[in-house]
């Protein structure tokens, strides 16, 4: 449905390392540097990709208030490595990896807040 978005961080290099080690977790990776933006896409580019990338990190005021993604997860154990990359790279706690049955029954997610406090999340739908 989205082809790409992307938000503003206030310390591009740092914000850099954090997505790099939490995406690799979900088989994304960087994908384009602009200098001042950096796009993060599947390693594995499937027809529709944008070439640059789905989500984007640009040098540049947060927003106000602060938005939440999600990201997609092909299973449980992505899910807690996300969360574990996250934690050991400068993100902060904002829901342990587990169920989420108020969801649905299968919903399985890890919420954390980036180095610029935007709760990110890896979610997986399936049993």
């Amino acid at each position: 449905m989205i082809n790409h978005t992307g938000i503003n961080v206030t310390d591009l290099a740092r914000s850099r390392v954090f997505y790099d080690a939490v995406l690799a977790t979900l088989g994304m990776g960087g994908k384009l540097d602009l200098g001042d933006a950096i796009g993060f896409g599947r390693a594995q580019t499937q027809k529709g990709d944008d070439p640059g990338g789905a989500f984007w990190i640009s040098r540049g005021t947060p927003h106000e208030p602060r938005v939440h993604i999600a990201f997609t997860a092909m299973n449980r154990e992505e899910v807690i490595s996300f969360y574990a990359a996250a934690l050991g790279n400068g993100g902060r706690d904002n829901g342990a990896p587990g169920l989420r049955p108020h969801y649905h029954q299968h919903y399985f997610a890890a919420f954390v807040l980036d180095p610029d406090g935007y709760n990110i999340e890896a979610v997986f739908h399936g049993s």
